[in-house]
């Protein structure tokens, strides 16, 4: 695996740094998926949820940073490579608001918050692009990726871009929504980090998954963690208000 290729003649420092690009991009991922995963299963609002909610979003912005930047420089040229840097904007844009939703005090907003809805905006528009690029191409693909799994960007964009317009048009949000909020970008970039590895890298699967179903399950464990803790937290105070009538 390498993600910077380079010159066997070139200079030491050149080497150094695509090895440390490299070393970043799998550590990161790999602290990524270790630390989601526990904050998941941790009591929200706990000490232990906290400190792994916080290497997670560290993790994840490195492993984002590094998939986007270096992602037009690889060999296989920029537009078969455009895919995977839209996929790192969206994941560290998921991240980068969905921590800062529980960061910033609740009903208010900032200049982060509307540039970030342009961001979104641009993943949702990128998502339409790709698509229409993969249905008329001869290969019906972009980038060996078919068209259907571009719906993602436009799924996941166009829900973030409209969100993100409905926290500007009110001045910011507060309780459930904005404990909301922050739940699914994190659950979601999780899936993304997870789907990436298991789905996307599976010579690095243990060899007993191969071709078996269970090699989603990683995959899908932060979308039904998601489900229910979004239940919880809009039916909660629904059901306690009618257990203490």
């Amino acid at each position: 695996m390498n993600i910077l290729p380079v010159a066997a003649d070139a200079p030491w420092y050149l080497k150094a740094g695509a090895d440390a690009l490299l070393a970043l991009h799998i550590g990161g991922g790999t602290l990524g998926m270790i630390s989601g995963t526990a904050a998941l299963f941790a009591r929200k609002g706990s000490k232990a949820h906290a400190m792994a909610g916080t290497v997670f979003f560290v993790s994840m912005l490195c492993v984002a940073t590094v998939g986007a930047t270096v992602s037009p420089f690889l060999p296989t040229g920029p537009l078969h490579e455009l895919p995977n840097a839209i996929a790192g904007v969206m994941t560290f844009y998921l991240v980068a608001t969905g921590w800062l939703t529980v960061k910033r005090k609740g009903g208010h907003i900032g200049g982060f918050e509307k540039g970030a809805f342009w961001v979104a905006l641009t993943v949702f528009a990128m998502g339409i692009v790709f698509i229409a690029a993969a249905l008329n191409s001869p290969t019906g693909t972009v980038g060996n990726t078919p068209p259907e799994a571009f719906f993602v960007f436009t799924l996941v964009g166009g829900i973030a871009a409209a969100s993100d317009l409905r926290v500007i048009l009110k001045g910011g949000i507060a309780g459930a929504p904005r404990i909301a909020r922050h739940l699914w970008r994190m659950c979601t970039a999780l899936t993304i980090a997870m789907g990436s590895f298991f789905l996307g890298q599976p010579k690095f699967v243990p060899a007993f998954l191969h071709g078996t179903s269970l090699i989603f399950v990683p995959v899908l464990v932060p979308l039904l963690m998601m489900a229910y803790w979004l239940l919880r937290v809009r039916l909660g105070p629904r059901f306690r208000a009618r257990a203490a009538a």
